[in-house]
């Protein structure tokens, strides 16, 4: 089951004025589950994507990429899962482009104003026609508060659905940001085996939001990973229809920082959720890397940390073996680290100091924090001012099946 994580109620994920949304159960893959999905938003919608950077990315991807450098005016999002449409070559992307040109045409706009997204499994072709054949019925039930629906019809591997919302005030007007993200397995940074879908009714100039989402992803979904694997088709996408009548946010505005900070927040809600329901998960752990020279050695550290098979297991079985977490430190990258000047902490206990074990440490503290399902791993460099945090979770028995299963 996920780590202290459940589905998010209905009531719970407030509707966004301006976006609407509907799902369809078109057996893509598997029957009689919501796989479906269409995003329509109201005409002046602002709309911002950050993608995979794994070079065999998706076609949907490619499409997504090429229609948002248009600036067309953006005014739907369609996804399926149950295929990835990815190492598909150019039928693929004909056939992404045919699904945006079928929606499309039931919604009256342009074809490069259909964004298209696709999650599942890699190499095989994309049922275009079940996808095209189940538009009519997620068109009919566009809702505002379609929201976990909608989070449900996004999911693969996923035990849960994951959906946050909060609301903030701007200049007396009541801000309204409610997202949606699925991924479970195929997660590491530079985005994750991941869909996210951030939505407000804030009004943001262009350049912001494009400046907010580059700034969110690096705080929320660039700080997780389950298994170090960088997916096909990972995409974010922020969109800000204006419907709250706001004075238009730029990225000079006084109230920038406050609608980024609300954005950034829902994002690592998200992100952390989709951790929580990593594949087989039976912990969650934060990873906190202190007192680097820079931001990019801090992460090389927690991602040693956090990608390590041999430290992800140890956390499953609940033993307290944190010489394996020395040994990331070690391999992580930075050549001139001092070994005798950093400390190592599991929780508040101090693990390793002066290259070695702890004087005051016992085996029976680590022991004690590696029964819980929220753990802390602590690194302190001692080299500079800088730190990062990077969230990630255990490797069980669960993991093997799970992947093992997969196409079945």
């Amino acid at each position: 089951m996920p780590v202290k994580l459940n589905a998010p109620q209905a009531a719970s994920l407030l509707p966004v004025s301006g976006i609407e949304l509907g799902f369809a159960k078109a057996q893509v893959r598997k029957p009689n589950r919501k796989d479906v999905l269409v995003v329509k938003l109201a005409e002046g919608t602002a709309v911002a994507g950050v993608f995979t950077l794994n070079r065999f990315c998706a076609a949907p991807v490619v499409l997504c990429k090429e229609y948002l450098a248009q600036q067309a005016g953006i005014r739907a999002l369609l996804v399926n899962t149950g295929c990835a449409n990815a190492g598909t070559g150019e039928d693929g992307l004909s056939r992404a482009q045919q699904s945006c040109e079928a929606l499309a045409d039931l919604l009256g706009v342009n074809k490069n104003q259909v964004l298209p997204f696709s999650t599942g499994v890699i190499l095989e072709p994309l049922p275009v026609d079940k996808v095209i054949a189940g538009m009519p019925a997620a068109i009919a039930n566009l809702k505002s508060d379609n929201w976990l629906n909608a989070a449900e019809a996004i999911m693969t591997t996923d035990i849960v659905a994951k959906g946050v919302s909060k609301q903030i005030t701007i200049d007396g007007k009541k801000i309204t940001i409610t997202g949606i993200s699925k991924g479970s397995g195929m997660i590491h940074p530079n985005m994750a085996t991941m869909l996210g879908y951030i939505g407000t009714d804030a009004a943001i100039s262009q350049t912001a939001l494009e400046n907010i989402i580059q700034y969110a992803v690096n705080k929320s979904f660039n700080c997780i990973t389950v298994d170090g694997d960088t997916s096909t088709n990972d995409s974010l996408i922020l969109m800000a229809t204006g419907k709250a009548n706001n004075a238009e946010i730029a990225d000079d505005s006084a109230n920038f920082v406050v609608i980024r900070d609300a954005l950034t927040e829902v994002a690592i809600e998200l992100a952390q959720a989709i951790v929580r329901d990593g594949e087989g998960a039976t912990k969650f752990m934060t990873v906190r890397v202190e007192g680097g020279k820079t931001e990019a050695e801090c992460r090389k550290v927690a991602y040693a940390i956090a990608h390590s098979p041999l430290i992800k297991t140890a956390f499953f079985a609940s033993d307290p073996n944190l010489g394996r977490i020395l040994a990331a430190i070690g391999y992580a990258g930075i050549d001139d680290l001092d070994v005798n000047n950093m400390q190592l902490y599991l929780g508040h206990i101090l693990v390793a100091e002066k290259g070695g074990r702890a004087a005051s440490y016992r085996e029976e503290q680590g022991a004690a924090i590696m029964q819980e399902s929220d753990i802390l791993v602590r690194v302190v460099l001692n080299r500079g001012s800088t730190d990062c945090t990077v969230w990630t979770c255990d490797f069980s028995y669960d993991y093997v099946k799970i992947n093992a299963d997969y196409r079945s």
